[in-house]
């Protein structure tokens, strides 16, 4: 617990305007991509088309769009950043490693990579002193 609030110290000392717009950013890419998979759902049949076969399957489709919407909004209002990081992490990893198992698409593979260094950054990082969790921390 003295780790996080080292980093949450550290991190509010040095808060940035551009860390901040990153962090909005990612949440929008997030959330534009958790309604892209209900709207597009050949894209996403696609996409998920080399682990269909595995139990569980549409637990996985239901909680990769819950994770990626939900999760996308508390990213940018920097609500529970870490945690909506955390739910992030597994999806983006598999998203990495799926283009290894089907069909291999480079820019699926570098945006996937990207994001989860990006969300990796932000895990440590926090949400910065522009947030919702330091606002009601303040509050306090």
């Amino acid at each position: 617990m003295g780790t996080v609030k080292s980093l949450n110290k550290w991190a509010n000392a040095h808060t940035y305007y551009p860390i901040d717009i990153l962090r909005i950013i990612v949440g929008i890419f997030l959330f534009t991509k958790g309604v892209s998979f209900i709207t597009d759902t050949e894209y996403y049949t696609q996409l998920v088309q080399p682990i269909k076969n595995i139990g569980g399957g549409m637990l996985f489709v239901h909680y990769i769009i819950a994770a990626h919407m939900v999760g996308g909004i508390m990213i940018v209002f920097g609500l529970l950043t870490r945690w909506a990081i955390m739910a992030q992490l597994p999806i983006l990893l598999a998203a990495f490693l799926i283009n290894f198992i089907g069909e291999m698409h480079i820019g699926n593979l570098i945006l996937s990579l990207l994001l989860f260094v990006i969300c990796v950054f932000f895990l440590f990082y926090g949400s910065g002193k522009n947030s919702a969790d330091y606002y009601f921390k303040m509050q306090q």
